[in-house]
């Protein structure tokens, strides 16, 4: 099965960045390996949420990503190749194809650069590695973009799903030819 998109990693910034492209009506794949520092977190500063525990704010990230039709599987990417024009994701239950990558993997940098992806030294504390990419969040090969921590981003919840919707609305206009705007309006 072949997608538009695929997200590699369920923390803030992959299932925001989900939530956008699937509800942006694009074929979404987001992958999950389930070690995301936020499990690990009490939320107490993020915008319209009056503390949560961080597996529940992952849980609903998760829900709200599948809600607007993202396939959520439960697997490490182990590696990422090239084949014709589409990215080839291993892992250890098999492929996947798509078009676009976002590299949502938080703290961790180590996949960007086992797949030739150009990687720099990060400055947020602890954060030793990030993904090198401009401000739209691309990265130097071709539809590959990175958001969130791994993005050299704040390690914050609300910074991290803030750049996973701006990288996927990025990614949305450039499939799209056109800048993308998703903007509800109240129900009369």
């Amino acid at each position: 099965m072949s997608y538009e998109i695929a997200i590699i990693g369920a923390g803030p910034a992959g299932a925001s960045a989900a939530l956008f492209a699937a509800k942006a009506g694009k074929k979404t794949l987001l992958l999950d390996h389930g070690k995301s520092m936020t499990a690990r977190a009490w939320v107490e500063n993020h915008y319209g949420v009056d503390g949560i525990e961080g597996p529940k704010l992952l849980e609903l990230g998760k829900e709200q990503a599948t809600k607007f039709g993202a396939d959520l599987k439960e697997e490490e990417v182990l590696s990422i190749s090239e084949q014709a024009d589409e990215y080839v994701l291993e892992t250890a239950n098999g492929t996947y194809l798509t078009k676009h990558v976002i590299l949502a993997t938080g703290a961790i940098a180590q996949l960007a650069e086992k797949s030739g992806i150009a990687t720099k030294e990060g400055s947020e504390p602890r954060i030793k590695q990030v993904v090198d990419v401009d401000a739209s969040g691309k990265t130097k090969k071709e539809r590959i973009w990175a958001a969130g921590t791994v993005a050299d981003q704040s390690v914050h919840t609300i910074i991290t799903a803030g750049d996973g919707a701006k990288v996927a609305i990025n990614v949305i206009s450039e499939l799209n030819g056109e800048r993308y705007v998703d903007h509800d309006v109240l129900k009369a």
